[in-house]
């Protein structure tokens, strides 16, 4: 499978100048770990993680030494730490330094950027401009849909296609967290559950798509771990 075929579309951008507040909002609004930052001609040009966000709570006060030690230290590193941790706007805490693919990438080429960089997620580009994001759970999706099915496992594999486009448009649901199958026509979701509406909401979802004759629901509730993390 290609980037194309596995890539998160619908996104939710955020221009340079966004307030580090209001990106706060919206990754715990939106319940998503990341947002990307685009220019006015949509070029990407860095992405806002929870990571970049955890730094500002992490960075330490600097102790009397710190100013001397200060002096061994790189200069341009320390700015940028410094930048991240009390930058007021997306431009400051965003990542620059971006992994990114084209449509045509393989599936196999995304999963080693991935574990060469270790990260979890990579921007896919058309143009210059961004097209999609594909995530590590858009990858384990993969893996679900055998590479030549059967003629009788065909509907199932379009089923789940079909299924994913519907759980990405809708925000409520955390489509990191929240894994679907399709077998036989029945729809089963693994993973963990933010709440009861969010289970009752996906087997709606489900049901509404064309072709899905049962739901199954095998999430769990999300542990707290998790949920601090959102």
């Amino acid at each position: 499978m290609k980037a194309r075929d596995l890539m998160t579309t619908s996104l939710v951008v955020v221009p340079p100048e966004t307030p580090v507040a209001g990106v706060v909002e919206l990754l715990a609004g939106r319940g998503i770990s990341a947002v990307p930052v685009t220019d006015a001609e949509g070029r990407l040009v860095g992405l806002v993680t929870e990571g970049d966000l955890i730094r500002r709570l992490a960075e330490e006060t600097r102790g009397p030494l710190g100013w001397f030690l200060g002096l061994f230290a790189d200069s341009r590193r320390l700015a940028q730490r410094f930048a991240k941790a009390h930058g007021a706007k997306a431009a400051d805490v965003m990542t620059r330094e971006l992994v990114t693919v084209d449509e045509e990438a393989e599936a196999e080429e995304i999963a080693r950027l991935m574990e060469r960089h270790q990260i979890r997620r990579v921007p896919v580009l058309k143009d210059g401009k961004l097209a999609g994001i594909v995530s590590r759970a858009d990858l384990l999706r993969a893996v679900l849909v055998p590479p030549e099915a059967a003629p009788g496992e065909q509907t199932d594999a379009a089923l789940l296609k079909a299924m994913i486009a519907a759980m990405r448009e809708q925000p409520w649901v955390d489509t990191f967290y929240v894994f679907p199958s399709v077998k036989d026509g029945t729809v089963s979701f693994y993973g963990f559950h933010r709440s009861e509406e969010v289970r009752q909401g996906l087997a709606v979802l489900a049901r509404a798509v064309p072709g899905v004759t049962a739901v199954e629901d095998r999430t769990e509730p999300m542990p707290r771990i998790l949920r601090t993390s959102l």
